[in-house]
């Protein structure tokens, strides 16, 4: 990893050439921005025989149909041991997909922490995605910075705006100053490779965020009980469809709560555990196979499942390397299965964003 003095760090808010030379060359470097040249696109020699792959959108990457989300196991504290064999093994079987965030694990930001961890020895073997919870052109510039570091890498392949849900956060990275400014910087320098957006709370927000801008991806939430609650499938894919967008699943399994197999904590330690979540009073529906393949159905990329240990990472891609697309009548079928836990199962749609 490259070191950077003091003034560097400072430049690098001030300025997009000042951070990519620095980035590149290290401190005091004077090569001009457009000289900068990105990696080749990363390439896992595994997936290919892993698991079907797909198009991400236009960017020329070919992506494994199940990729590591970056929570979980991934966003505990003091969590390496575990964490870092589950990235190591994902990259062993073919995942070619590593998603985390600047929020992923608190302030310590322990997700990219683990990451960087793998990524200092295997970058070139996995497309690496992060984000900026920040609305503003300064405190995102803060973010990549730090990024950066902890993922031990001086590029990112995709940088996205996280959890865009209301027209209030829309206008805030689209204003002066705003976050936008900060991701088209890093894309003309050369420090991120690919923009993208992501949401789950509303489809208003994210549709007004692709006509603003020709973002390369978006990761919006699409699990089998979407369409009984302010469908993302219905107002949302057709139109990252239509712009040819990489687009990404989460929220396959929704924490457990979708999942015939889960177990309810009590009631009283879930009021208590996540401030603000719907309650969820009963086990789901339906198996996790058929949460994966539902989602896979639809015209994703790829889908982001964040794995507690190296058997649910396992498990999860041996279902992906067997997976089948399902009939409509299937698909039809299971939405009908979830109806009675859309609630729980789309917990994310329902917090008070006022």
């Amino acid at each position: 990893m490259v070191s950077e003095t003091n003034h560097d760090r400072r430049q690098f808010l001030k300025t997009g050439g000042a951070v990519a030379a620095a980035l590149v060359t290290g401190a005091g470097a004077t090569l001009p921005a457009a000289a900068r040249t990105l990696p080749e696109l990363p390439s896992n020699p595994v997936t290919p025989k892993a698991m079907p792959t797909r198009n991400l959108g236009q960017t020329g990457y070919r992506v494994g149909v199940f990729s590591l989300g970056g929570q979980a196991a991934l966003e505990r504290a003091n969590n390496e041991e575990v964490s870092v064999a589950i990235i190591n093994r994902a990259l062993d079987l073919g995942v070619n997909y590593l998603d985390t965030s600047s929020i992923y694990g608190g302030p310590p930001r322990w997700s990219e922490q683990y990451l960087g961890k793998v990524m200092k020895t295997r970058r070139s073997e996995a497309f690496l995605a992060t984000k900026t919870k920040e609305r503003t052109r300064d405190d995102s510039m803060r973010m990549i910075e730090e990024s950066l570091k902890l993922l031990q890498t001086d590029y990112v392949d995709l940088w996205q705006l996280h959890d865009i849900g209301t027209m209030t956060d829309v206008n805030e990275v689209f204003a002066k100053g705003g976050a936008m400014e900060a991701l088209i910087e890093m894309h003309d320098q050369k420090v991120v490779r690919n923009l993208g957006i992501t949401g789950h709370y509303r489809p208003d927000a994210l549709t007004e965020c692709i006509h603003r801008y020709p973002f390369d991806t978006i990761l919006m939430a699409l699990n089998a009980a979407d369409p009984h609650q302010f469908s993302f499938r219905d107002q949302l894919l057709p139109l990252a469809v239509e712009k040819q967008m990489g687009i990404i699943g989460m929220k396959i399994p929704a924490r457990g709560r979708i999942l015939s197999t889960w177990t309810p904590p009590p009631i009283e330690e879930q009021k208590h555990s996540w401030e603000g979540m719907v309650l969820a009073p009963r086990s789901g529906t339906i198996t996790m196979r058929e949460a994966l393949y539902y989602t896979l159905s639809h015209p994703v990329s790829t889908v982001i499942i964040g794995c507690d240990s190296v058997a649910q990472l396992e498990e999860n891609v041996a279902l992906a390397r067997a997976y089948t697309p399902l009939s409509n009548s299937q698909m039809a079928a299971l939405e009908a299965k979830t109806e009675p836990v859309a609630s729980q199962s789309l917990f994310f749609r329902h917090y008070d964003r006022a």
